[in-house]
């Protein structure tokens, strides 16, 4: 099989920080790869060297005769004042690789396979989702034989990622032969890749390969590392015995061998190198501060309603939050999720978003936190050492005084790091420098507006940990269907009709979404079905299924803890003696045993599967 595109010994640094090195990759008819790694890698980079934006400090690119290359960056840039339609057909004439009479048709086609519904609407009154789809379409109306796309589904709502996985997953004529692509959204990964790829420095050859889905990429990776850790301990004992011989008295020392003195200074290099590798991936230190409020009610809205442009976006909501509480919202892009978060931000100021209609009610001294995914808080001149540390060359958290060098390390940036101004970092790395902001305050409901985009994967699980264990309430807006899935107890979804419901969770709200509109939406792509159906009957567990069995121990152990506790609350003295207090207990011990019958009922399902 002749090879699209591949690249050698591709290099590429920036100043005195070398983003990757000996990068080597083959793109053939088929390929769908997904690009990996964490914040800073060198990603985009590669991406734009593999389409000639950039040009590498080392290696070469090698393409097939006359190839057409796809590109779809980050960020798009449109004719603000000109439509759709006219933006894409302003693509195709100044392209000229699209004959004059087929640039309606295919536009026409590509615009219709988006569900635009008015090609003719100003580019600049779509939401962030259209105008991504709209950039999807640019980058496919030359039929591109091989596809490069960085970060393809920020902005996207579910609908419209369930839209590209099914246009990545099909045979339209639209649809490229290869495509490789970055994205951190772990199921999208799942359900539209054949191979994967992770730059990171934690591998020795600077990247890590796997053919399969990305459940695969895991397994083979968790392996590869666990073979990392096992030779680093062997050549540690190796060093320690060898040391050992060395320190010998000063009759062992005349007679040892020149070959076994070299042979220790190498196993000492060897053993250095393992270990600056294996611990190349730095875990975020991530730990959102509450306040201590014993309060049960946080906040209790009724009857809101909010219309803009005389359209209602939500009508007669009524909204409880309590402590432990984390409410996903769900709708299509312009439904007016975000502003119910600014709505309820606003429920603690003086100025604000207000409610057309209805009351908000918070406890005393509420303190609310907002993550705002436009990232306007930031100032994109002044330094990471300002960004983090705007007072000094400290911080205060949690009543402690940290300075701005280790606060820095705590969110994975690097000393050398400070003086660079905001603009020139990452996506991911902007992200960081909001959530540590965030951790300043101590808060009593966490409204998060898509806190993930642009975060790598091991920062999400990361955050995905935090946000489970935050004792307060948390809002949270965002596409990340395993995210969702993780941490929201509720979603509550916005039709875009101006109707507002709670759901168990997304699918239920999708489910619901079809059979209203009366026509299916996006759905999985059918081969990943068949895959999971695969993996099922082999016994082996799917991504989404190992990583519930994976927590479902710790979950049923704090399950019980907490029921000996209440039970221990029950039966002292002073709880026995209180009627109001006893029944609370008795409710709480109930719910807490049903807990642990479903999790023990689900456990063992899941291990019943396990074993096929």
């Amino acid at each position: 099989m002749c090879a699209l595109l591949s690249c050698q010994g591709l290099a590429k640094a920036f100043g005195a920080q070398t983003l990757f090195t000996d990068v080597t990759l083959v793109i053939n008819p088929g390929d769908r790869i997904g690009l990996i790694g964490p914040n800073g890698s060198g990603k985009s980079t590669l991406l734009k060297i593999l389409c000639g934006l950039e040009q590498a400090d080392d290696g070469v690119v090698y393409t097939q005769k006359l190839l057409r290359v796809g590109y779809l960056p980050q960020n798009d840039t449109f004719d603000e004042a000109a439509t759709s339609f006219d933006n894409l057909y302003e693509t195709a004439r100044t392209t000229g690789v699209i004959a004059e009479e087929e640039q309606h048709n295919r536009i026409s086609a590509l615009l219709s396979r988006a569900q635009f519904t008015d090609p003719n609407v100003p580019v600049h009154q779509l939401s962030g989702g259209w105008r991504k789809r709209l950039a999807i379409c640019r980058a496919l109306l030359q039929r591109p034989e091989v596809l490069l796309m960085d970060e393809p589904t920020n902005h996207l709502d579910i609908e419209g990622i369930l839209w590209l996985e099914q246009l990545l997953n099909s045979t339209l004529p639209e649809s490229p032969a290869a495509f490789l692509m970055i994205s951190h959204d772990r199921r999208f990964l799942e359900n539209t890749v054949n191979r994967v790829i992770e730059l990171s420095q934690v591998y020795p050859e600077g990247s890590f390969q796997v053919r399969g889905t990305y459940a695969d990429f895991l397994d083979k990776k968790t392996d590869y590392l666990q073979q990392r850790q096992n030779l680093e301990e062997r050549l540690a004992n190796r060093v320690r015995r060898e040391t050992e011989w060395l320190r010998r008295g000063p009759k062992a020392r005349t007679t040892k061998s020149r070959y076994r003195i070299e042979e220790a200074e190498r196993l000492q290099e060897r053993l250095n190198e393992v270990r600056s590798h294996n611990r190349a991936a730095g875990r975020l230190d991530l730990t959102f501060d509450a306040t201590a409020r014993k309060t049960k009610k946080l906040l209790s809205a009724t009857g809101l309603a909010k219309t803009f442009n005389q359209t209602t976006l939500f009508s007669d909501l009524d909204i409880l939050l309590t402590p432990g509480m984390r409410l996903g919202l769900l709708g299509r892009n312009g439904s007016g999720k975000s502003t119910l978060m600014r709505i309820l931000a606003a429920s603690v100021r003086q100025s604000g978003l207000k409610p057309d209609k209805g009351t908000i009610t918070t406890a005393d001294d509420l303190r609310i936190v907002s993550f705002d995914q436009r990232r306007a808080q930031l100032d994109p001149e002044i330094t990471l050492r300002r960004a983090l540390a705007p007072e000094g060359d400290s911080v205060v958290y949690r009543e402690q005084s940290l300075h701005v060098v280790t606060w820095a390390k705590r969110f994975l940036f690097r000393a050398d790091q400070l003086e660079t101004p905001v603009y020139r970092l990452s996506g991911g790395e902007q992200a960081r420098i909001l959530i540590a902001r965030l951790m300043l305050q101590p808060a009593d409901i966490l409204l998060l507006d898509e806190p993930t985009n642009d975060l790598d994967i091991p920062s999400m699980d990361v955050l995905e940990e935090s946000l489970c264990e935050f004792p307060g309430a948390v809002v949270l807006v965002t596409h990340d269907r395993f995210l969702l899935d993780r941490v929201c107890t509720r979603v509550l979804g916005f039709d875009g009709s101006g109707n507002t419901e709670y759901f168990a969770d997304y699918e239920q709200w999708l489910a619901a979404l079809s059979a209203q509109s009366g026509k299916d939406q996006p759905k999985a792509p059918e081969v990943s079905r068949k895959k999971e159906v695969a993996r099922s009957r082999s016994g082996k567990l799917s991504y989404m299924d190992q990583r519930e069995y994976d927590q479902m121990e710790e979950l049923i152990l704090a399950a019980e803890v907490r029921l000996g506790e209440v039970e221990a609350l029950m039966a002292s003295p002073g709880i026995m003696t209180n009627p109001t207090e006893l029944q609370k207990y008795w409710q709480e011990q109930q719910e807490l045993q049903d807990k642990i019958d479903r999790l023990y009922d689900r456990w063992n399902e899941l291990d019943a599967r396990k074993e096929g």
